[in-house]
């Protein structure tokens, strides 16, 4: 069964396509110790079934989901809610 994680900020990179601009993900674990893991090891666990990520948006869970580009590059978004920006992009960078 997947574990269930709020992602609450990413490092993006300078790109402008959507497959590309986001590096990192992060949260808080249960021991408030930090998380950070590549969006290549996001979907990876998404894809195999061992973890489920969300945002909170105005105190509600969005699911992050995989999606795939036209050229069939796999990357995670949230789960399309006609809001802009983007959940994922408008979260604030990690810490280092």
């Amino acid at each position: 069964m997947a574990t269930r994680h709020r992602i609450r900020c990413i490092n993006k990179s300078e790109r402008t396509n959507p497959h590309e601009r986001i590096l990192f993900v992060g949260g808080i674990n249960s021991d408030d110790t930090r998380w950070k893991i590549s969006q290549q090891a996001a979907v990876e666990g998404i894809d195999s079934g061992k973890w489920e990520f969300y945002v909170n948006v105005d105190g509600e869970a969005v699911e992050v989901i995989v999606a795939e580009s036209r050229y069939g590059h796999r990357y995670i978004k949230t789960v399309p809610d006609g809001e802009q920006p983007d959940n994922l992009l408008s979260l604030p960078e990690c810490p280092e």
